[in-house]
């Protein structure tokens, strides 16, 4: 259960416990970027059951449902950058530009970036 959504790209192998998750496989920093994005948060509120004081639920079964994009080596080094960056200094105008390249990667049309907008939740 999450009120925020903290997605880390890690690589200083920070030890976590057990009530968080820990996702591996191919092109982790992009997948970091996207679950870090307005495009999934706006997918979370729509698709994650809501809890008693605003908090979701995070469970597989909810996130087998958000369409991933697989991308390429290229493309992941580039989200790799946004990552590392943003991770070393987070701003709004940085965050916007990681949701801008995602949203070009799904082909999004100008109202639906209007639709979703830049999504924060605290």
């Amino acid at each position: 259960m999450t009120k925020y959504l903290p997605f880390y790209y890690d690589e200083r192998h920070f030890v976590q416990n057990d009530k968080s998750f820990m996702i591996t496989g191919h092109h982790v920093e992009f997948l970091t970027a996207f679950l870090n994005s307005s495009v999934f948060k706006f997918c979370f509120i729509n698709n994650f059951p809501e809890l008693q004081g605003g908090t979701r639920e995070l469970r597989k079964i909810f996130f087998d449902k958000i369409s991933v994009i697989k991308v390429s080596n290229d493309i992941n080094r580039t989200f790799k950058e946004a990552v590392s960056d943003i991770q070393k200094e987070y701003t709004k105008s940085k965050a916007i530009a990681i949701d801008a390249m995602i949203f070009d990667l799904y082909g999004l049309t100008n109202q639906e970036r209007d639709m979703i907008g830049y999504i924060e939740i605290k």
